[in-house]
């Protein structure tokens, strides 16, 4: 062997001997007849996110805990029963600049007993260094359980690197370990910990909350012995819509070896259970794994309080005011600790103007009291309730997280005979809702869900009438999961112009994933009128589905090809769309366009110089923060003739990879070219009327017709009052949302979030027939409170960290046209009006002896704007605005 080999051997056997003595650790143990004291230090902080910042809450235990053998396993010496005690416990807390009064008699019993009950000692089964059973003679406080739990949990370890499965305080986890030399690291893995169900959450990840957590424990071993332990632990909580708002829990646990003393001989007996009961009368097995609870409020209100007071008053109900979304979330936390009994008495007593506030709550609470009470008292046969009737179904739409019971509830109402139309209608529209929030959740399984989407195709294939088509389609469209897409593409291709048209609006609302092969040669077949001829309507959805959903080349150039042929508006529209998508730095079909267009046959003055027609489509910024980004889209499709045959506005939100259709309004009108002595009344369109189909929460809301006919339209034309149409108008439950945090030192974290929305949405359509004027608007006020509360409990200390935000916001969307020019004016006005914006950050603390609270806020308005569309708009609206047309 020459120098260089025998040098290479002698490295290798190195770092083969390095690698080994670094993982050569003794399997923890302890010996008999030694008593190990071990200083404990417990270090936690509550620290709110928010600025103006808070000082926070700061919490410091110390104890020593006695740990000494009671019985190894005769055959197996690495099974073993410890006994570990905490006593001498000492707590320092920050309780800020304000104290309360000195200790009473009373609080100094409290703190006696649980100081007497932290000291009772736990047995620990410990088997080569993890945790196989906990032991207690009386199972006792739960705050005192989990303070143990988290003590116990610094004894679970291995001595081998490598990723296992463990189950301590935080639940069954995967756990990774790295072993150097003398010391052991665990690092947690808690995001994906398995542990007892508790709390809920919205479906809407939009409107839920972004947890970041941390954990870390670094053990130093001599020999067999532990000598320290150091666990670490950080969780970051903070509103996906504003990480701004939320908190920052730390936690820090600290075990050092401080003294070995003289201590008790190994108790006799073969077996664990023997040992156990020399030293435990009733031995009692405690799970490891954090059993969390929720605080109860002793000052929160109650509804037998409420009914005393409140039930009987007519308040003022101004759904565009935060002051009655704050009310709203305050009643749907009494409801879901109220009785049955107790709900009825509220729904029954209340006033008429009242009655709909108190619906809406009870269906936000998703208690199981307060379904069974709107069961009894709802009648869908009384036509008087129609009103009440249609703000129930809407609530159930809007639910953040809906229940089966409140399907069955839903259900169990539209089977009624004799029922409204309209309630009908909605009714079924809802319960699309709540099937694909259902699905969301994991409950597409369910006899009730199956069953009623078996339904829905069944109508549509039995029923001959449009409108039930559309109806039907319409719930399929709200429920959105995949196993409709055949439908879809059956109806889109075969139905007539109206039910064609919803069957492609809703697959434009699936993903990417869900538009297959087969999904886009129907497109192609819709768009090039392969087999038949479609309604333009139907057409450009067909194209727009192709240049949404990973278009081909080939797909491009073709609708690029198209443009040539097809109708002026129609090819306007498409070639605004292309522009938009080329121009947008978000759209994720961008650069195939890109591509194809720098070829100059494709890119030239030939496609895209087009002048005629005034169809258009963009999407503009509204807002953008570090968390979201706010868009407004519009879309306005014109007949030949130049009237408006579609309008589109949509708001949409992103934030963190997720997506809300915060708004959209449809607005159609058709077979005006016939009463204004136009021509070209092309398609299927020579049906005269004019209506509005909304989503709204990504909640798809019963379409509203303004007239259907001539004579509709006159009737309504003289008998109009002037006010507008109520679109939806009442209280949301946007956010709720309820998750336990169980620190690995056994602190009791819990996080609540409920966000209200109250919102008054409205539209108007005004014609007037001797000035050929049109005039359409939708006006929307509305108000958002976002309350979210940390709360950290221990037996001897709580403290919580409260943000309270809330927000009051209008805008408006005008159109103006004068029908008698040629080309049509018209008119766009999109404004935002004031916003006032408000925020209160609060921090509690309070122990046996001693609380305190701060509070901080702050508060803004943002002054209202225009929002400027596009530059053909702008001076179309100089025009008409200005009453003379430029020479």
């Amino acid at each position: 062997m020459n120098w260089q080999a025998a040098s290479t051997y002698c490295w290798v056997l190195f770092f083969s001997f390095s690698t080994s003595a670094k993982e050569n650790l003794e399997t923890p143990s302890f010996q008999p007849g030694i008593l190990y004291q071990y200083r404990y230090t417990l270090d936690s902080q509550l620290i709110a996110l928010a600025k103006p910042s808070l000082q926070g809450s700061k919490l410091r235990a110390e104890a020593l805990v006695d740990v000494k053998l009671l019985w190894k396993h005769p055959n197996d010496g690495g099974q073993l029963l410890l006994q570990v005690q905490i006593h001498n416990l000492q707590v320092h807390h920050d309780l800020g600049e304000k104290k309360s009064q000195n200790l009473t008699k009373s609080q100094s019993v409290k703190a006696s007993l649980t100081e007497a009950e932290i000291q009772q000692p736990v047995f620990l089964h410990w088997n080569n260094g993890k945790v196989a059973g906990i032991y207690v003679d009386k199972a006792g406080s739960p705050l005192i359980l989990e303070l143990k739990r988290g003590l116990i949990s610094l004894f679970q370890m291995q001595i081998h690197s490598g990723t296992v499965s463990e189950e301590d305080i935080s639940g069954s986890c995967q756990v990774t370990y790295t072993i150097s030399e003398k010391t052991v690291l665990k690092t947690k893995d808690l995001q994906n910990c398995i542990r007892p169900k508790f709390g809920f959450s919205s479906i809407n990840k939009i409107f839920g909350n972004l947890w970041q957590p941390t954990s870390k424990t670094h053990y130093t071993v001599e020999g067999n012995l532990i000598k320290s332990a150091l666990s670490k632990e950080s969780h970051t909580i903070s509103l996906t819509l504003k990480s701004s708002v939320g908190v920052n829990i730390t936690s820090r646990q600290h075990l050092e070896l401080v003294t070995q003393l003289p201590g008790s001989k190994e108790l006799p007996g073969k077996g664990l259970q023997e040992a156990l009961a020399a030293v435990l009368e009733k031995p009692q097995l405690i799970q490891i794994t954090s059993e969390p609870s929720k605080r109860i409020c002793a000052t929160c209100p109650k509804l037998r309080t409420y009914l005393k007071k409140h039930a009987r008053k007519k308040l003022n109900m101004d759904f565009s005011k935060a002051s009655t979304t704050w009310r709203f979330g305050k009643v749907v936390r009494m409801l879901r600790d109220a009785k049955k009994r107790d709900i009825l008495i509220l729904l029954k007593e209340a006033p008429e103007e009242m009655v709909s506030f108190y619906v809406e709550a009870a269906v936000a609470a998703q208690s199981t009291a307060s379904l069974t009470a709107l069961t009894e008292f709802l009648d869908f046969r009384n036509k008087k309730q129609a009103p009440l009737l249609e703000k129930f179904l809407y609530a159930a739409a809007f639910s953040p997280r809906p229940s089966k019971e409140l399907l069955q509830l839903v259900l169990s109402k539209l089977n009624e005979k004799n029922l409204d139309p309209d309630i009908r209608e909605t009714g079924m529209i809802v319960t699309g809702s709540l099937i694909g929030k259902l699905c969301q959740m994991k409950l597409c399984g369910l006899q009730e869900v199956r069953l009623q989407i078996e339904t829905l195709v069944q109508n549509l294939k039995s029923t001959k009438k449009v409108s039930e088509k559309v109806i039907n389609l319409l719930s399929l469209k709200s429920a959105l999961i995949p196993s409709s897409i055949p439908t879809f593409l059956y109806y889109a291709e075969e139905g007539f112009a109206d039910v064609s048209a919803t069957a492609l609006s809703a697959l434009q609302r699936y993903s990417p994933q869900y538009i297959s092969n087969t999904v886009k040669m129907a497109m192609k077949r819709i768009f090039h009128q392969v087999q038949k001829p479609y309604s333009k309507i139907s057409r450009l959805a067909a194209a727009e589905i192709l240049l949404d959903n990973d278009p081909t080349p080939m797909d491009f150039i073709n609708i690029l090809l198209a443009t040539r042929e097809i109708e002026p508006e129609m090819s306007r529209f498409l070639l605004s769309k292309i522009q938009g998508i080329v121009h947008s730095h978000n759209h994720p079909n961008r650069q195939v366009i890109k591509d194809v267009l720098k070829d100059p046959q494709i890119n030239n003055y030939y496609f895209f110089s087009t002048d005629v027609g005034s169809s258009i489509s963009f999407l503009r910024t509204l807002a953008v923060t570090n968390d979201s980004l706010s868009t407004f889209g519009l879309e306005l499709l014109f007949s030949g003739t130049g009237l408006l045959r579609k309008s589109t506005t949509s708001f949409n939100i992103l934030s963190h990879s997720h997506q809300l259709q915060a708004a959209q309004v449809v607005l159609e009108a058709k077979g005006f070219e016939g009463i204004l002595g136009g021509g070209d009344v092309a398609d299927e369109e020579d049906d005269f009327m004019a209506g509005m189909s909304a989503v709204l929460l990504d909640v798809q809301l019963r379409p509203i017709v303004f007239f259907q006919g001539y004579a509709d339209l006159m009737s309504k034309f003289l008998m109009s009052t002037g006010e507008p149409t109520s679109v939806v108008k009442g209280n949301v439950l946007l956010m709720d949302h309820q998750q336990a945090i169980p620190l690995q030192s056994g602190l009791q974290s819990v996080v609540t979030l409920q966000g209200g929305l109250g919102l008054d949405v409205s539209s108007d359509i005004n014609m007037n027939m001797w000035e050929q004027e049109l005039k359409t608007g939708i006006k929307t006020r509305g108000a958002l409170t976002i309350d979210f509360q940390a709360e950290l409990d221990a037996p001897f200390f709580q403290a919580s960290i409260k943000s309270q935000t809330e927000a009051e916001m209008a805008t408006n969307f005008n159109t103006a046209s004068k029908l008698s020019d040629n080309p049509v004016l018209m008119c766009l006005q999109l404004t935002e009006e004031q916003v006032s914006y408000r925020e209160i950050f609060t921090v509690s603390e309070s122990s046996v002896n001693h609380s305190t609270t701060v509070r901080k806020g702050r508060k803004n308005t943002i002054p209202g704007r225009e929002v400027p569309l596009h530059q053909a708009n702008s001076e179309m609206c100089k025009i008409l605005l200005s009453g003379s047309r430029e020479q």
